[in-house]
């Protein structure tokens, strides 16, 4: 079978499988419609999942370089950071700022070789190479109500939302914002501790157990909207969190799994350009991998300095090296 075909619509689920052992059959990616006929255009398979540290893919490593599928990749991307956070919900002091605060260091550090962005450049479609071009189109704290549980609470968590729930909730924000979409826009939205979120409402592949954090996109052309669903790590730390606090900020660990993300939605946004032979995203092939430290800070390691600011990052695969590497190609 040709690796498009082992490529999984929910990953996540396969994440699941090789945890238990369990054999299963791959099904082809279905269009999921909202209820009540909104036109809008399907959601597509969840992608790069950040693995739980109990759901991490054996042959991640082992599975050789990444290979090119023919698909698009970003060749710059514009991050927005939407925060999820209802009355009655809160996020611990400076979560936002600091999450702001990443994404413009990794604008800032643009064209440089100097951090984990810039193993990408390697990347190509048949447009060219990946440029480490990035901006930071901004922030919006949305306190919409959290709407009827998508999926069935799980883990003494109160709350279950599902990917749709996500989507339509990052399309409200769009549209309050001004905010549009396109194949170089990345929107990540982040959800408050102790929310919890599955793929969909029969509780398919959720976070702190199956994943941490995943990207998928919604339409095409002008109209795309790529996105990622960022858990709150800290609500698991045994399962998301790194150990390390060199921002002595939750925000640490959420993140090591944005970066993640990010990186996936950049050489792989539509799930048809860069994995490898058994779907393993770049960045999925380094999860839960840092390398060697860079220093110390009072409160914890770090492994990348990006404009002056410091993070302990996973690292990214590099098919120059074919390894886990730090920064450069």
């Amino acid at each position: 079978m040709d690796a498009s075909r082992k490529r999984h619509p929910i990953q996540t689920v396969l994440l699941l499988l090789f945890c238990s052992g369990v054999l299963a059959a791959t099904g082809s990616a279905a269009s999921a419609v909202p209820p009540g006929g909104d036109p809008a255009p399907p959601r597509h398979p969840i992608l790069g999942p950040y693995p739980a540290r109990t759901a991490i893919r054996p042959d991640a490593v082992t599975s050789g370089n990444l290979l090119y599928h023919g698909g698009s990749v970003m060749h710059q991307s514009k991050s927005y950071a939407i925060y999820w956070v209802p009355s009655g919900w809160s996020i611990v002091s400076g979560y936002r700022t600091i999450i702001n605060s990443y994404f413009t260091a990794a604008a800032r550090d643009s064209g440089g070789s100097q951090n984990v962005y810039s193993t990408l450049t390697q990347y190509y479609d048949g447009r060219g190479p990946i440029a480490y071009s990035q901006t930071f189109g901004g922030s919006t704290t949305a306190t919409d109500p959290f709407p009827r549980n998508g999926c069935p609470p799980y883990g003494g968590l109160p709350v279950c939302v599902t990917d749709e729930q996500v989507l339509a909730q990052i399309r409200r924000v769009m549209t309050a914002k001004s905010w549009t979409g396109g194949p170089t826009h990345a929107f990540f939205l982040f959800l408050p501790k102790g929310v919890g979120t599955c793929e969909d409402a029969a509780g398919t592949g959720c976070a702190f157990s199956a994943f941490c954090a995943y990207h998928s996109w919604s339409g095409m052309g002008a109209t795309e909207v790529l996105y990622a669903n960022m858990p709150y790590a800290d609500t698991r730390p045994e399962a998301c969190g790194t150990g390390q606090r060199p921002n002595n900020s939750d925000a640490d660990d959420t993140l090591n799994v944005t970066s993640h993300e990010h990186r996936e939605m950049i050489n792989d946004p539509n799930g048809d350009a860069w994995y490898d032979a058994y779907g393993n995203e770049g960045s999925d092939k380094c999860a839960w991998r840092f390398g060697t430290p860079l220093g110390r800070t009072a409160t914890g390691t770090y492994n990348q300095v990006i404009s002056s600011h410091v993070y302990w990052l996973q690292e990214e695969w590099s098919n120059a090296r074919s390894g886990c590497v730090q920064r450069g190609v």
